[in-house]
Formats: structure tokens, C-alpha cells, sequence
């Protein structure tokens, strides 16, 4: 199996941003994506990507084969929310290994929940997604969106082998599409995919690559 790269590793820390300053915006207004309102917030800030994102998502969208959709779960998620995730599922880790160091917790913290300083939500460069039939109904991926690798058996990793091969195939279509657009996927979860933040600039450039997207306030 090839090295998973966790969030917390140093290497994406080490990445450095050079921010190009594009804009939000709200993926709703193009009418070309459907949009699943389980993470609506009042500020509908769950619903925006930098616009070159969007982009990508849409170019995406135009590989899959006839009659399957890319379902819109989350895109943006303010710093102070990532922030909270974090510290939460982290606090569950720590109560349920109490003999973990704080290296050994913020680790296994980063398979589900990004550190909030390098997250790639915050910066509006990555999406939440899954797939549709043409109705809107979901299909099977395998395990829930946002499924934590204790609830689901570790399912909840792109390329693990407790799922069904129906639930497989759906993945590579999903992986096949998004790749071809130029995402690239957290391997802790399926449907996790960024552009231009610091883990794509790692997994995807030299080691010189830089990222174009840094955290981004939302107004």
C-alpha cells in the first residue's frame, strides 16, 4: 500500500502559500451542480469554493459517465469551525487514549479532521462530494460522508477493502473524474478532494511546489 501522507505531517506544514487571491464564490448560483443541504450554515458559507475551484468541480462533473452526478456536500468551512472540529474529535482521542502523547493524538486527529492552521476547507480549496443518479439520490460509496475511521472500521479510507465491490466502483468513478480535473484526494476519506491548497502543492508538485490558496476570511 502507498504511504498516506497525514495532514499533521511536517512536510505539509513546510509547504509555503503564495495566496493569488481569488475569490469565493457560491457554487449554488451556477445551477450546474447538485447541492446537499446537510452542512448549510445561515452564512451559506458551506456553500463556496475559490472560483477556479468551482471551475475544476464543473470540468469534473463532464467525465462521468451517463446518468451519475457529483453530489455539492461542503465546500468552504471558516477557520473557527475547523478549529472546533478539530479540538473535538481530538478531546474523543485523548479520552479513549489516555496514554497518547499530544504528537500521537494531533496524528490521529488529522486521518479525519485537518489541523486547522494548514486545512485546506478554510482556504475554500476543498470539497466535500459524493455521488447522485439523476434524481438526486445518493449512491453507495461505501460507508456515510464524514464517516471517522472508528465508526466506520477504517471504510472510510479511499482504497480500503471492507466495502462492496459496488461501493468500490463508485469510488474509481469518482476518483477517476475528480483526478482527471486535477483534484487530488485525502486517502483517510473518500470524499475529501482539493486544488491549489498545501497538501495538492506536496502530493502532486516538486519540492519546490508552492500552494496558491491560503485560509481565507468569508465575507
Amino acid at each position: 500500500m502507498a504511504e498516506i501522507i497525514l495532514m499533521s505531517d511536517p512536510r505539509v506544514v513546510a509547504v509555503p502559500v503564495r495566496e493569488c487571491g481569488e475569490r469565493l464564490v457560491d457554487v449554488r448560483r451556477c445551477g450546474l451542480l447538485l447541492v446537499d443541504e446537510r452542512k448549510r450554515d445561515s452564512s451559506g458559507a458551506f456553500a463556496h469554493l475559490r472560483k477556479g475551484v468551482l471551475a475544476r468541480l464543473l470540468r469534473a462533473q463532464e467525465e462521468l459517465p451517463e446518468g451519475v452526478r457529483l453530489l455539492f456536500v461542503e465546500g468552504y468551512r471558516p477557520p473557527d469551525l475547523q478549529q472546533r472540529y478539530f479540538d473535538e474529535y481530538a478531546a474523543e482521542l485523548s479520552a479513549a487514549h489516555p496514554d497518547w502523547s499530544v504528537d500521537q493524538v494531533r496524528s490521529a486527529a488529522s486521518r479525519y479532521v485537518s489541523p486547522p492552521e494548514i486545512a485546506p476547507h478554510p482556504a475554500g480549496a476543498a470539497v466535500d462530494l459524493t455521488l447522485a443518479d439523476v434524481e438526486g439520490r445518493e449512491l453507495d460509496l461505501g460507508t456515510r460522508l464524514n464517516a471517522s475511521p472508528e465508526e466506520s472500521a477504517g471504510a472510510c479510507y479511499t482504497h480500503a477493502t471492507n466495502i462492496s465491490d459496488e461501493a468500490r466502483a463508485h469510488r474509481q468513478i469518482l476518483g477517476a473524474a475528480l483526478s482527471a480535473a486535477g483534484f487530488v484526494n485525502y486517502p483517510t476519506e473518500w470524499w475529501h478532494w482539493s486544488f491549489g491548497d498545501r497538501y495538492w502543492a506536496l502530493t502532486t508538485g516538486p519540492e519546490s511546489a508552492t500552494a496558491i490558496y491560503g485560509p481565507k476570511a468569508f465575507t
